[in-house]
């Protein structure tokens, strides 16, 4: 799936395509460093803003 294409509020699935990581542990490592989640109703949703924040945040 083409990251295009993944709505702006992804769930974990989603995340893990647009994270290009194949293990949801790896995305809970990604939540734990400071990726921030959406919780509604118990549904957890990652914004692709604050992915891309992250990713940015942690550059070296």
């Amino acid at each position: 799936m083409n990251q295009e294409r993944l709505p702006r509020y992804m769930n974990l699935g989603q995340a893990c395509q647009y994270f290009n990581v194949k293990s949801r542990n790896t995305l809970k490592k990604y939540i734990n460093a400071g990726l921030k989640v959406v919780m509604v109703n118990g549904t957890k949703r990652i914004d692709q803003l604050d992915a891309d924040k992250f990713m940015e945040a942690h550059k070296v």
